[in-house]
């Protein structure tokens, strides 16, 4: 890892849903800023902490963020879909870090040198931070589309497979942010277009 320099992080959130984005934040934090408390994994923060964290990540560092819409996870598959919103994250940053930090094992297209970290989410506060990012920024547009489309429960499960959304998916059928490309949400569509 780069020792001085411009850094920034990568992390995503929401490939595994049935519905919705997947949704990748990049960040670069101010130099002093892994020293706050509470900097880890979003998948470990309460959600009123991520929250928190989450408006000061913005006031004091740099974000640029980046979405596949499930249309274009439904063309490409989840994991290129992925790819292009980090790519994106990144193109959205208002600077062009020195290196970028990827939390996983594979590195999307960039304009800069980059590492990929394993468990980077957990290790690396710049990438803790785009992990909080990317996961409010998803669970914001899931409670949007909760109102959108009622009846699915979006807002507590956040697309993903929970017992409460099958059911719904069943009854109602999928929704235009449901990934058609994923076997539960297919085997819905055919169930509602045969009536």
């Amino acid at each position: 890892m780069a020792t001085e320099g411009i850094i920034a992080g990568i992390d995503e959130a929401g490939r595994g849903p049935l519905a919705g984005p997947v949704v990748a934040a990049a960040v670069i934090l101010p130099a002093g800023f892994s020293a706050l408390s509470g900097l880890a994994d979003s998948k470990k923060l309460t959600t009123r902490r991520r929250e928190a964290l989450a408006a000061i990540i913005r006031a004091e560092g740099i974000v640029g963020v980046g979405i596949a819409e499930p249309a274009e996870i439904d063309r490409v598959n989840v994991l290129e879909a992925t790819m292009r919103a980090m790519s994106r994250a990144c193109r959205n940053l208002p600077v062009v870090p020195d290196i970028v930090l990827v939390d996983g094992n594979r590195l999307p297209r960039l304009d800069c040198p980059a590492k990929a970290i394993i468990g980077g989410d957990g290790s690396e506060p710049v990438i803790s931070a785009a992990s909080i990012i990317a996961k409010t920024v998803r669970d914001a547009l899931m409670a949007d589309a909760a109102l959108r489309w009622p009846g699915y429960g979006l807002e507590g499960h956040k697309g993903y497979g929970a017992k409460t959304h099958m059911d719904a998916l069943q009854g109602l059928g999928p929704t235009p942010i449901h990934r058609f490309s994923y076997r539960p949400v297919a085997g819905a569509a055919e169930k509602s277009a045969h009536g």
